[in-house]
């Protein structure tokens, strides 16, 4: 990934303001009092490039006063002051210059407790101005602030209070993106916001983890209109962030990621990073947590992943189906049956003559669980039903039969050697496929079978040799592996942090990838374990 920093937040370059809309924006709020400022006059400390942002988003204008920018993305680390400048944005819209009589002002967070957060921040920033304080009413149990003068307010609310149906704000934002689970709350405000003219979006927040996901979406989106592959003066793209690449032990990277460095007195605390630093040095989670929470280090899913996304993603290569078939390549086939929580799946595995594997996956969800799935999961389930990478089978578990369909069809297209099944869920299936003369196997998922598998499918990965098509279902499903080892270091099996994640297509993967392996050499997938057999054996 190449990042796009905004340059112009630092520099000089001139931003258009010919109404004079930024200037009133950055008086107004140079005019607020923080309660933690020490200063004398405890003033709203608006940093340089805080102010260059704020005229940025307010100064250009359209010939007749409309507004050009209309929805903002700022990604922003941990410690670089965003909540308040986020409640000082909602005043300025609430009983600021900005304001609409009568308007609706909200920010929106993943749940109760960070809506919370941001919506002290303002009541301080009220109270600490006599003259605002005198026009404005806190009405903290419904975490609103009202205008008894313009008749406006502003509201925090969090994506588990229920439907907000018939919101209509003049300026909403969208705290924190990535912690959201589920994606209604942000349909019900943007559907709202066309309701007013002149509305404004923010959308502030700090990295996340995963691709498969509301906030990964919109930030996405924003790389595009920032690179320039998109044209669009409505949204400004402001991305202090870190290539998942760059090297993290570098204070100039930290620099770069986090504008509050560049002030004095710098924020956040330089001396703070580097004792996290030096724990992420020593402990692999709190390494990931730095990367993502103070340099803004866009993450996938796993605290402990099995392998390296990056490395996975060198085997995006396309993978010729028809070629596979015309050329009959002999295929192993990984089944992964499942309860009605998990995904089931099919792997097609062919060796590509170098020591490496092609892989195809065939995917199914039960379709009375589609929404409550995408809902919990945050994956795009209905989009991948749509766009047919994963099979929708009726009722509320998958009709394995339609599992046993799809294997008979890939028998007959291919060159099928074997059919690997871990018994606990597929006796029925494989005696049907049996009868037909089918050759399926059995392949417990248990440390003895599991952890060559995953070492030779980890290997494959590693060395550029796991060729997968860039499948985007299969991909999350290695995104959401953890690895499990034993004392001696072996990965025993594969492991997932939430119930509602899948690991499915990965684990269908090593069995597919192992007797692969094992069959191009005629060996028996148990005649792999090596010499250390013992170590194997142990988990």
């Amino acid at each position: 990934m190449t990042t796009t920093l905004p340059t112009w937040v630092y520099d000089d370059s001139p931003i258009a303001d010919p109404m004079g809309y930024g200037e009133r924006a950055v008086k107004f709020l140079r005019a607020l009092r923080h309660p933690k400022n020490p200063a004398p006059g405890n003033p709203f400390q608006l940093d340089r490039w805080q102010e260059r942002i704020i005229r940025r988003i307010y100064g250009p204008r359209h010939p007749d006063g409309t507004r050009i920018v209309k929805t903002v993305v700022l990604l922003l680390p941990r410690g670089n002051r965003k909540t308040a400048l986020s409640a000082a944005l909602a005043l300025l819209h609430t009983v600021g210059p900005e304001r609409v009589p009568g308007g609706e002002v909200l920010s929106a967070a993943s749940d109760r407790k960070q809506a919370r957060l941001g919506f002290t921040e303002a009541v301080g920033l009220v109270r600490a101005h006599p003259k605002i304080n005198a026009v404005t009413s806190i009405q903290d149990y419904k975490n609103r602030l009202v205008s008894t003068k313009y008749g406006s307010f502003y509201e925090a609310m969090s994506c588990d209070a229920g439907t907000q149906h018939g919101r209509t704000p003049c300026f909403a934002l969208a705290d924190e993106l990535h912690a959201w689970k589920k994606r209604d709350l942000w349909d019900v405000v943007k559907s709202g916001l066309v309701k007013v003219p002149g509305s404004l979006l923010v959308v502030a927040t700090t990295a996340g983890r995963g691709q498969d996901n509301l906030a990964h979406d919109i930030i996405a989106d924003a790389r595009r209109v920032a690179r320039g592959d998109i044209v669009d003066e409505t949204f400004l793209p402001i991305l202090f962030e870190t290539s998942p690449d760059a090297n993290w032990r570098d204070e100039s990277v930290w620099r770069l990621a986090n504008p509050g460095l560049s002030c004095t007195p710098a924020y956040p605390d330089i001396e703070g990073l580097r004792q996290l630093a030096r724990e992420a040095e020593r402990r692999p989670n709190d390494r990931e947590a730095f990367r993502q929470l103070n340099l803004n280090t866009w993450l996938d899913s796993a605290e402990n992943p099995f392998v390296s996304m990056d490395a996975y993603d060198q085997g995006a290569g396309p993978v010729d189906l028809d070629q596979l078939e015309a050329d009959q390549t002999p295929c192993w086939l990984g089944v992964d049956l499942s309860s009605s929580i998990d995904l089931s799946v099919i792997v097609a595995a062919w060796p590509d003559g170098n020591d490496g594997f092609l892989v195809q996956p065939w995917f199914f969800i039960p379709k009375a669980n589609i929404l409550e799935r995408q809902d919990i999961s945050g994956a795009p389930y209905l989009r991948w039903v749509e766009e047919e990478l994963v099979t929708a089978t009726e009722g509320n578990t998958i009709d394995v039969r339609e599992v046993e369909n799809v294997i008979r069809e890939l028998c007959a297209r291919f060159n099928v050697q074997q059919i690997a099944f871990d018994p606990a869920l597929a006796r029925a299936t494989m005696s049907n496929l049996a009868d037909e003369g089918l050759p399926a196997i059995e392949m417990r998922q248990g440390a003895l079978t599991m952890m060559p598998a995953l070492a030779e499918l980890e290997r494959a990965v590693i060395a550029g040799r796991f060729i997968h098509g860039g499948h985007p279902v299969l991909r999350w499903t290695f995104a959401n592996a953890e690895a499990q080892t034993n004392s001696h270091g072996h990965i025993v099996r594969l492991t997932k942090s939430k119930r509602w994640l899948s690991i499915d297509g990965a684990v269908a993967c090593a069995m597919a990838v192992q007797c692969a392996a094992a069959g191009d050499t005629g060996q028996s997938i148990y005649d792999t374990l090596g010499d250390d057999f013992e170590n194997w054996a142990m988990a």
